[in-house]
């Protein structure tokens, strides 16, 4: 047996005599860094369910530019928190964190370890840090914020929210105009930024055995980000042309995703497909930003080089799951 099989039978073996306890494994990372991958064989290893912490993934009928995990991984590893909504739905952290505690609570009943992986670093904070007490939405509020985004283009938005709360806007990309317009809903209704409510008064929250964080340089950030844009531009293009206006008018919350605004404004003619194509990487590679200096910044976790083969990210994750779970015991 190689040092790589006696390792993950050690750790199988380990794994089935802490089961049903208090473990939960995070893995975190920006967009295209092997999130996915990794964790479905982490799941396998560890006799693991996989709980989705990624805010595009949970719409239903939207899959062509969400990465979500193929038919294929999940058949292998029991996924949650997918195909969970409509694209017509808003689907905050709040309500995320909600439906994510129960599953994990569902996991641990059989027997199984919960591990959430994703890219929303917003939703892992309301999970792992718990919920801050924010007021209701204010319509009247909300439609002022709308007009404005109208008026002056969702980057103005943006660019008002990082002005006012740099914290929150570094979480928040500025096409997601739901969670830009609820930001400063809330700086307008407390007269604080959201980012303060996060760090204040916080209930519930659960603590992980590991977290785990995928890590990249900028430059095979920005070339596996090019390369699945490419290979997903063509379906994301067709399921657009499929769903609006058809099923879908295009405003719905789902359509803010990354890519779906571009591919919107090409089937509508304003632009054309080289043009969607460069700006949803243009766009993807900011966001991958991002999330890098986000999960730096604001999750503790062990860093992993995403720039690793599997079976070496595989192993290095293995052991230290095995690490940590020998702390947690002693």
């Amino acid at each position: 047996m190689t040092i790589f099989g006696k390792l993950l039978a050690v750790t199988m073996k380990k794994t089935v005599e802490i089961v049903g306890g208090r473990s939960i494994l995070v893995l975190a990372g920006p967009t295209a860094s092997g999130k996915t991958d990794l964790a479905v064989s982490l799941a396998e290893a560890l006799g693991a369910e996989i709980v989705s912490a990624d805010s595009r993934q949970v719409y239903r009928r939207l899959d062509a530019g969400t990465a979500k995990p193929s038919n294929e991984q999940r058949a292998r590893v029991r996924h949650w928190l997918l195909d969970c909504a409509d694209p017509s739905e808003t689907f905050d952290a709040a309500r995320w964190a909600k439906e994510a505690s129960d599953a994990i609570a569902g996991i641990r009943s059989r027997g199984k370890i919960p591990l959430v992986c994703g890219g929303t670093g917003l939703y892992l904070r309301a999970l792992l840090e718990g919920m801050s007490p924010l007021p209701p939405r204010d319509e009247a509020v909300r439609a002022r914020l709308t007009a404005e985004a109208e008026k002056h283009g969702r980057a103005a938005l943006h660019a008002r929210l990082a002005k006012a709360d740099p914290e929150a806007a570094a979480g928040i990309p500025p096409a997601n105009i739901q969670r830009v317009i609820r930001a400063l809903e809330v700086l307008e209704l407390t007269g604080k930024p959201i980012s303060v409510h996060w760090r204040e008064g916080r209930d519930g929250g659960m603590k992980p055995t590991l977290a785990l964080r995928l890590d990249m340089n900028p430059e095979l950030s920005r070339e596996r980000i090019e390369t699945r844009a490419r290979g997903m531009w063509p379906g994301l293009l067709s399921e657009v042309t499929a769903l609006v206006p058809k099923v879908y008018t295009g405003a719905e919350p789902g359509f803010t995703s990354l890519g779906y605004r571009e591919a919107l404004a090409c089937t509508r003619g304003e632009m054309t497909e080289e043009a969607g194509l460069a700006e949803l990487i243009r766009a993807t590679v900011a966001y991958a930003k991002r999330q890098r200096t986000w999960f730096r910044n604001q999750l503790d976790a062990e860093a992993l080089d995403a720039a690793a083969g599997p079976d070496a990210l595989l192993a290095r994750a293995l052991r230290l799951w095995e690490e940590a779970r020998e702390k947690t015991a002693a």
